[in-house]
Formats: C-alpha cells, structure tokens, sequence
C-alpha cells in the first residue's frame, strides 16, 4: 500500500509540475503577442481588452498602465494605456493618383565610364556614395532635379563637389570629383538619380471636418532601391481604371490606369512607413461615417474590404480575418504587417484573382469599425495578404 501511495503521489506530482510548465509556456506565448501600449476612450473599463485573445484578462493598475492575466490567474504582463479620443471618418476604397516631386534626388545607381585617357572611372563610388542614398545639396545649392545636379556637375570644371547626402536618416558631406568623359567631353559623376515618382494606390480614410485623408497603408518606395522617397511636394490625382490584370501564383496582379494630367483630388505632405497622406481639395464632407477600431478591439473571423477593381465605385467584398498580431509595430516603426486576411469573394476572386498591386489601401472593415487597410499581397497565394491596423494610420496623419 505505501508503495501504490507513493507512486500516485509521484505521478500527481508529475502531472502538476507538467501543468506548471505548460500554464506558465502559454503565459510567456502571450506575453509576447502583447503591444506596448493600448489606448483607450471614455468607456475606459469596456475598450481594455482583447477581443481576438478572450482568455486575456486586463485590470488597470493606474490610469497609465494596466495588468494583463491568462483566465485571471497568471500573470502574462502588463501594457501601457493612453487615453485618446478616436475620430470618425468617411472609409475610401477609391483609386487615385500619386505624383511625388523628392526632397533632394535618390541614387538609382553607379556606372563606371572611360574617362579621356580611357581610364574607368566613378567618382560617385570613390566619393562613398551608394545606391539608395539621397543628395539634397550640391555646392550649397538644393538639388530638386536630376538635371539640376547634372548642370552642377558638369560645370563644375573638374574641380570637387561638396555633397549633402542622406543615408538612413543619417546626413553627412561628401566630396565628388567629376572626371572628364571620353564620350561627349563632359565632367561626370558615375551615377543614375530619380527626383520623382508616379503610381496608383486607394484612399483609405477621410476625416470629415478637415478633409485630411490616409492611403495605400504602406510607403512609397523606389522600384530600384526600394529606399522610402523622401517627399518635397506631392498631388494626388484622379485616375481613370483600365483593364485589371489578374494575379496568379508566383505572379502580382495589377489595377492598370491612367492618371489625369489636369484634374486633381489634394495635395500629398507626408510619406511615411504607414502610407501616404494629404488634404482633399475642395469640398470633404460627404459620405457616411464609420468609428475607428482601436487594435484590442480588431480579431480574427469575417471582415469586408472597399475596393474599386473596375468602374468608378468602391465595392463591397468578403474577407476573412485570419490572424492579428497586437504587438505590431507604431506608426514610426510600421511595417504594414498587422493583419493576415484572405478574400473570400468570389466575385473579387474572378476579376482580380484576389489582392493586387493598386488596391493597397483598400478599407478593411469590421463590426461596422473601420480596422485596418489593405497593404501587400501574398506572391505565392494572391487570395492572401497583409493589413495594417487603422488606428496606425491615424496615429501618423494626426502627428
């Protein structure tokens, strides 16, 4: 008997150590899947949880940071709280034009050349300058064009030019010597710049009252660097849909169209990790409202996107929300990779295929909130692609 006693008792304390470790390996899990902050309205109580992650429980310490436990019994952590008012707005899904003048001229790339005594020569990379960098100074003067850094250079006569270069955020000089080209006589640099950028993306959002509005959901990149361009000035125009190329496996679709020359909708001040934003021209006000999700409130299931992939109205079509991830970077460190979705739609499914490229910025909305916007495309499954979460979004256009 005291045998049989002591080998339950092992075994009981088996299972329960097992138990331990399986209790607090789920807690790490979720400690994990955490953000740093949530915020929160006047139903402070109501808005501080997780609605994908129901097994969570939140107790607020103070008004600035709260406890989080797995069934309100061990600890997983805990999240910083901010209390903010989120604003209606009027939810997108329509096209538009997207005309970029930089701020200074991105390098595309470097070329050697013969120079007069048939020697090869890049002055660009001997200066330390590589692709994805952006001049914004030639001799003290603002470079806005290509052909404006182009005249410096070759009237420069041979003699050095001080260059401001932007690498990463980081700004320094850097002394280029033009060498004469064999081919035309002229001082060159060795090296392709870009100074501006044309695309098509879908308006997200507009606030109603001051006609600010938010898009695509991620960056505006060159196609070469895949550097972020940095904006001077920008217009966002109307654009007329053609034909939608359908994405296929291993192959991005596309909304293929063309931009109005003369018309436009607003400027664009600001390119930024979690997309592009603006002002509307003219009147704003018009169209129903939607509330803005804070991310606790977005979760996994049913959803629909507003997109327009033919025509000149958005359309509703079905998706599934089928992972969140609430640890996902702010606005200043967005990568646009806050929601996996799939559509389900089968009429979307026929004409595109599923995401393309063209509708990132396509609303994604659920429980009648505005969540999130569309941002890429899975390659390999088209009916697949990211979100980023629209309290993002509006955190950017309101800084």
């Amino acid at each position: 008997m005291m045998r049989k006693g002591n080998i339950f008792r092992k075994t009981a304390a088996g299972l329960l150590s097992a138990a331990l470790v399986c209790l607090f390996g789920a807690a790490e899990y979720y400690s994990g899947r955490l953000p740093e902050e949530v915020t929160v309205g006047r139903t402070f109580a109501d808005e501080l949880s997780f609605a994908g992650l129901p097994e969570l429980s939140c107790t607020a310490l103070t008004r600035s940071r709260a406890e989080v436990s797995l069934f309100g019994a061990v600890p997983v952590g805990s999240v910083g709280i901010r209390e903010t008012e989120l604003p209606e707005v009027i939810p997108g899904g329509t096209p538009f034009g997207i005309k970029l003048l930089m701020d200074g001229v991105m390098v595309t790339g470097l070329g050697c050349f013969a120079d007069i005594h048939g020697e090869e020569q890049c002055p660009a990379a001997d200066a330390g300058i590589a692709e994805g960098d952006v001049i914004r100074t030639a001799d003290g003067v603002s470079v806005v064009s290509n052909k404006g850094l182009q005249d410096i250079i070759a009237g420069s006569g041979g003699n050095p030019v001080r260059l401001t270069v932007s690498r990463r955020g980081v700004t320094h000089e850097v002394m280029l010597y033009p060498a004469m080209s064999a081919d035309g006589g002229a001082w060159r640099g060795g090296m392709w710049v870009r100074d501006s950028l044309a695309g098509i993306g879908t308006m997200t959002f507009t606030e109603p009252e001051s006609g600010r509005f938010g898009g695509l959901g991620h960056p505006v990149c060159d196609s070469s660097t895949g550097g972020l361009i940095p904006l001077h000035s920008g217009e966002a125009v109307p654009v007329e849909l053609g034909e939608v190329k359908r994405g296929e496996c291993g192959i991005p679709g596309e909304l293929r169209g063309q931009l109005s020359r003369t018309g436009s909708i607003g400027i664009l001040d600001k390119n930024s990790r979690s997309g592009i934003y603006g002002s509307l021209a003219g009147e704003h006000g018009g169209g129903e409202t939607v509330p803005v999700a804070r991310r606790q409130q977005v979760h996994e299931g049913e959803a629909y996107i507003l997109s327009t992939v033919g025509g000149d109205t958005p359309e509703r079509y079905d998706i599934t929300v089928e992972s969140v991830d609430y640890a996902a970077p702010s606005a200043d460190r967005a990568d646009g990779k806050d929601m996996v979705i799939r559509i389900t739609d089968r009429e979307l499914l026929e004409k595109s295929g599923g995401i393309v490229q063209g509708m990132s910025g396509s609303p994604v909305i659920q429980d009648g909130r505005l969540i999130g916007a569309v941002t890429h495309v899975f390659v390999a499954d088209p009916s697949r692609g990211y979100a980023i979460f629209a309290e993002t979004m509006l955190e950017e256009l309101a800084a």
